[in-house]
C-alpha cells in the first residue's frame, strides 16, 4: 500500500471517530475481558500480515475502545478531545523527538519553556522552573524529592534513612502520595492522612496538631502537600492557611492542582486556589479540564536551584549534556532521559483559544456542574453526597421508605447502567456511602445530555426497585 493511500486512510479514520461524538451512539460496548480476548486476534504472527491488516486491525480498535469524546463519557478527570492538541501530537510524534536537548529539539525547548514560564506566572512562582511530566503522580513526587533535597541535601548523593521522615496529606488526597512515600524512600506509614472538614477540606488546625504530634514523638516533618481539586468531591484545601503553617514550621509545601489548576484562569472561580503563590511547588494536568490529550502535565518550582539539584544525576551524561547549553537543556531539570515532547499540543490549543478561551470553558464547566447539582436536589430519590466546589457531582439513590442496603442499591443501578453502555460515570466511595461521582471535564457535554444521564439512571433505579432483569433497563440513548 502506498504512504500517501496509508495515510489517508488512517486520516479518514479520525475523521470518522471524532464525528461519531456527535451522533447517537454509545459509550463503550462491555465485553468481560475473558470474551473480548476470544473473539479478537491478538496473536503476534511470525510473518508480518502488512499495512492493509494494519487498518483492520484499527478499526475493530476502535470499535472495541471506549469513546472518551463522547458527551456521556464523565467518569475520570478527563474528557473529549481538544482538536487543536489532537494536531500537536500527530506532529510530535510525527517528529519523533526527545526532550532533553535544545540541540535535538530546539523550538520544542524553547516553547516547553514558554508554557513554564507563564503556567509559573500563573501560579505566582515568577523566575521559578518547572518541567513536563508523565502526570499528576510523577508531580507529586517530584515534590517530595524536593521536599528532602532541602531538608536532606545529601541525600541524593549519600542516600538517607527515611524512617523518620514524616509527609502531611489530606484524608481525601490522592493515592500517589502513597507510591511517591516508596519512591523516595520513607514508607507508607510515614504519611499522615490529617483529618478534613465536612466539605473534604484538610483541617490547619488538625496538621498543626498532627505535625506537634510527629515531633513529640521524635519524627521529622518535612512535606505537606494540599489538594487543589480532590479526586472524589473534588475539594479545595485552604491553601494559603496550610502555606502559612509550612512556613512556621520550616517544612515544604506542595500543592496538588493537578485536577483544579485551571481555576487560575476564571476570574469567577479562581479563588479557590488563594494562597498558592506561597507554596513552594506545584502540579498541574493540562490532561485534565483543559482537555488536552494524555499525558499533558507540569511541575513547577518556586526556587529552579533545587530542582536542578534533584536532577542533577545528568550532569555526568557528557554525550548529552554540554556546559554551553546548560541553562537552556530541558533534561537538566527532569527525571527523565528519553522524553517525548508534550509541549506542542499545549502550546497550539493555547495559541488557540488564549486565556480568555480557557477562562471561559472553566466557568461553563462550573455552570453545567451547578445544572446537575440542581437537577439531583430537585429529584425525589436522589442525595447530593457532598457539598460542592469544582465540577465534581456526588449523588446516589436514598429514597425515604427504602428499606434496604443503599450501597447495592445504588451499586447495582451503576452495574446495570455500566451493561448499557450508554453513560459512562464513576462509582465512588464517600466514607462507607457508594456513590455516582460524575465529573464535567469534556467539552460536549452539556445540560441535555446531563438530564438524560439522570433520566436513565431514574429508569434503572425503577427497574431495580421493582426487581426487574437488568435487560429491562433504560434503552440507547
Amino acid at each position: 500500500m502506498e504512504l500517501e493511500v496509508f495515510i489517508e486512510e488512517i486520516s479518514n479514520r479520525i475523521v470518522k471517530y471524532l464525528r461519531a461524538g456527535d451522533e447517537p451512539g454509545k459509550v463503550a460496548d462491555p465485553l468481560p475481558h475473558t470474551s473480548l480476548s476470544k473473539i479478537t486476534d491478538l496473536k503476534l504472527p511470525i510473518e508480518g500480515n502488512g499495512m492493509n491488516a494494519v487498518l483492520d486491525d484499527i478499526d475493530t480498535y476502535l470499535r472495541s475502545c471506549v469513546k472518551t469524546n463522547r458527551p456521556e463519557f464523565m467518569n475520570p478527570l478527563w474528557g473529549g478531545i481538544n482538536t487543536a492538541g489532537l494536531a500537536g501530537e500527530i506532529i510530535a510524534t510525527l517528529t519523533n523527538t526527545s526532550m532533553y536537548t535544545y540541540e535535538l529539539a530546539p523550538l520544542a525547548t524553547l516553547i516547553e519553556q514558554t508554557l513554564l514560564i507563564r503556567m509559573g506566572e500563573m501560579v505566582g512562582f515568577s523566575g521559578g522552573a518547572g518541567t513536563l511530566t508523565t502526570g499528576g503522580s510523577n508531580g507529586n513526587m517530584l515534590g517530595m524529592l524536593c521536599a528532602r533535597q532541602v531538608m536532606v541535601p545529601t541525600s541524593t548523593q549519600t542516600g538517607f534513612d527515611g524512617r523518620t521522615m514524616v509527609a502531611y496529606v489530606s484524608s481525601e488526597s490522592h493515592y500517589s502520595v502513597l507510591m511517591s512515600a516508596n519512591v523516595i524512600g520513607i514508607g507508607h506509614q510515614n504519611i499522615i492522612k490529617v483529618a478534613c472538614d465536612e466539605d473534604g477540606c484538610m483541617h490547619p488546625s488538625a496538621l498543626e496538631e498532627e505535625i506537634q504530634r510527629t515531633r513529640r514523638e521524635g519524627g521529622v516533618p518535612f512535606c505537606v502537600i494540599s489538594t487543589a481539586g480532590t479526586t472524589v468531591r473534588g475539594s479545595f484545601d485552604p491553601i494559603k492557611e496550610i502555606s502559612d503553617i509550612a512556613l512556621k514550621e520550616g517544612i515544604w509545601h506542595h500543592v496538588d492542582a493537578a485536577w483544579g489548576g485551571s481555576a487560575l484562569f476564571s476570574s469567577k472561580h479562581g479563588a479557590l486556589l488563594d494562597g498558592v503563590e506561597s507554596a513552594d511547588s506545584v502540579c498541574w494536568d493540562a490532561h485534565k479540564m483543559m482537555g488536552l490529550p494524555l499525558i499533558c502535565s507540569a511541575f513547577l518550582v518556586k526556587q529552579p536551584e533545587i530542582l536542578a539539584r534533584v536532577c542533577a544525576h545528568g550532569n555526568v551524561a557528557h554525550y548529552l549534556f554540554h556546559e554551553e547549553s546548560r541553562n537552556i537543556d530541558a533534561g537538566r531539570y527532569s527525571l527523565q532521559c528519553g522524553r517525548r515532547n508534550d509541549a506542542l499540543k499545549l502550546w497550539l490549543a493555547w495559541r488557540e483559544c488564549g486565556d480568555a478561551g480557557w477562562a471561559s470553558m472553566v466557568d461553563r464547566y462550573m455552570d453545567l456542574a451547578g445544572h446537575l447539582e440542581s437537577q439531583v436536589l430537585a429529584h425525589d430519590d436522589l442525595q447530593l453526597m457532598s457539598s460542592r466546589m469544582w465540577t465534581n457531582v456526588c449523588f446516589r439513590f436514598s429514597p425515604e421508605d427504602y428499606d434496604g442496603d443503599l450501597n447495592e442499591l445504588n451499586s447495582e443501578i451503576r452495574r446495570r447502567m455500566m451493561q448499557n453502555g450508554n453513560y459512562m460515570v464513576s462509582r465512588s466511595n464517600i466514607g462507607d456511602d457508594v456513590i455516582f461521582r460524575a465529573v464535567i471535564s469534556n467539552p460536549k457535554i452539556s445540560e441535555h445530555s446531563l438530564d438524560e444521564l439522570l433520566n436513565e439512571l431514574t429508569l434503572l433505579y425503577n427497574d431495580v426497585i421493582r426487581g426487574l432483569p437488568s435487560e429491562h433497563g433504560a434503552s440507547s440513548a
